[in-house]
């Protein structure tokens, strides 16, 4: 997708098309660590089939592995958003580049499965950091005419790293090489570590911290002068509406509680609807399903390229159309999905030919709605709910539960899988339903207005709340 022409024609008469690859690049590097949040929460899916061969891992370990990652995830969310309020979100995009550099090598030797575990661990620092930092980067950096298509170049790089990683566990099959597949992650880190050098901070964030001419020189990248003051107005604005009050403070405002209450249910339900078990299990579903290992891993493969395409189109329309309708469509196409594979699963239609042919549609169809919505809209919304003086502080804790709610969903798939398939999928189904109510009675539309607008509207129409 020629995201370009866009971001020219949305920025109104005082953007400089001329800076457009500059910026462009920004964005493209901000997003490469989702592209490794991807790989590296992708890899093991195939990984495992080979890892729990050579260490003999049982049930419960095989699920310690795959979960050693979401476990220091939810650690590096926690102290992510702390930190990127204090020291910046391009500086934490840098740790976490060379936490990812690091912690692929030490996996991809690994002499036992404690040592790959230690290291899984030091990876989901980065993962977690990553889920934070890089929407929030983005979000901030972006014109708000397109700020959904470039906020969900996030999620388009994490279906990117995940497709790569299917790829290679494919590709790397026939050996059944699991290190060099961990390993490999390395490359994309140093990558991202040399191209976010050259990168500038989010201008957000520097005006928050008064360093507002380091943010005009930001802006002038991309805006007139004109643009540019008022940019930085609107930016000065909302963080002096709340800034004045405490994390303790706002969380009394009935608008910031309820920003929470819906940042911590995205949050939630967008691991509870099962994504993960696909992420993760996809090869291990459809091994149970009857599938070889090579063909159950090349389906997967065939599940993440159909993942690129509904993103691709989901950062086409997501401006146009809106975050509401997007959200509401994916979770029926998800709900659907899931209880008709529960039901495969429970009626033994597996046995079949066709019946497995309907389980790997029921796959594709999740992915796509899931693909198409809450995947890539999670990361989009997350920043636009919260407010600028606490968003890193806020984002963390609602991404803090959403790697809660993985680390417990993906350590417990395993287990139940092997009690019984069916009931499993129609959980995830039930959990959908639910999402769906909550969505479609409490989740507000946010498109097609500034993060500053969002802002000053939520606390001038609650202002006696304070």
């Amino acid at each position: 997708m020629n995201v370009e022409p866009s971001l020219r024609a949305a920025s109104g008469p005082g953007y400089r098309g001329r800076r457009l690859p500059l910026r462009f690049w920004t964005y493209v590097l901000g997003a490469l660590g989702g592209l490794l949040f991807g790989y590296d929460t992708g890899i093991i899916a195939g990984a495992i089939l080979f890892i729990r061969h050579d260490f003999r891992l049982n049930p419960l370990q095989q699920g310690l592995v795959v979960s050693s990652l979401v476990l220091g995830a939810v650690a590096g969310a926690v102290a992510a958003g702390y930190l990127s309020d204090r020291f910046g979100r391009r500086r934490l995009l840098l740790l976490a580049g060379a936490i990812y550099a690091g912690g692929a090598m030490g996996s991809a030797l690994a002499p036992s499965v404690m040592v790959l575990i230690v290291f899984r661990l030091l990876l989901g620092l980065a993962v977690g950091v990553s889920s934070v930092v890089v929407p929030l980067y983005l979000a901030e950096m972006a014109p708000t005419p397109v700020r959904g298509a470039l906020t969900s170049l996030n999620q388009l790089m994490i279906a990117l790293g995940i497709f790569v990683a299917y790829l290679m566990t494919f590709l790397l099959s026939g050996s059944g090489d699991w290190r060099a597949m961990l390993g490999l992650a390395a490359v994309p880190a140093i990558l991202m570590l040399a191209g976010l050098w050259f990168q500038d901070e989010s201008p957000r964030w520097l005006v928050a911290h008064g360093r507002t001419e380091e943010a005009r020189a930001v802006l002038r990248r991309t805006h007139g002068p004109g643009e540019i003051e008022r940019e930085i107005e609107e930016m000065r604005r909302a963080s002096q509406a709340s800034s004045t009050l405490g994390i303790l403070e706002l969380l009394r405002t009935r608008w910031l509680r309820r920003a929470m209450l819906l940042a911590a249910m995205l949050a939630i339900f967008s691991q509870l609807v099962g994504i993960n078990t696909i992420v993760y299990y996809a090869p291990t579903i459809l091994s149970a399903a009857g599938f070889g290992k090579s063909v159950a891993i090349l389906s997967s493969v065939g599940l993440a390229s159909l993942s690129i395409i509904a993103t691709v189109i989901a950062v086409s329309i997501v401006d146009r159309v809106g975050r509401r309708p997007l959200m509401l469509g994916g979770l029926v196409g998800m709900v659907v999905s899931m209880a008709l594979i529960g039901f495969m699963f429970m009626s033994s239609g597996l046995h079949t030919t066709n019946g497995r042919i309907i389980a790997v549609t029921c796959l594709a169809v999740f992915k796509f709605a899931f693909s198409i919505s809450w995947g890539p809209l999670l990361w989009v919304m997350l920043p636009e709910l919260l407010p600028l003086h606490v968003r890193g502080t806020a984002m963390g804790a609602a991404v803090f539960l959403n790697w809660t709610t993985n680390f417990v969903v993906s350590l417990l798939f395993p287990v139940l899988l092997a009690a019984g398939a069916g009931s499993v999928f129609e959980l995830f189904a039930g959990f959908g339903l639910i999402a769906f109510i909550l969505t479609a009675k409490w989740l507000p539309e946010t498109s097609g207005r500034s993060l500053e607008m969002l802002e000053l509207e939520q606390f001038s129409e609650n202002e006696s709340d304070i």
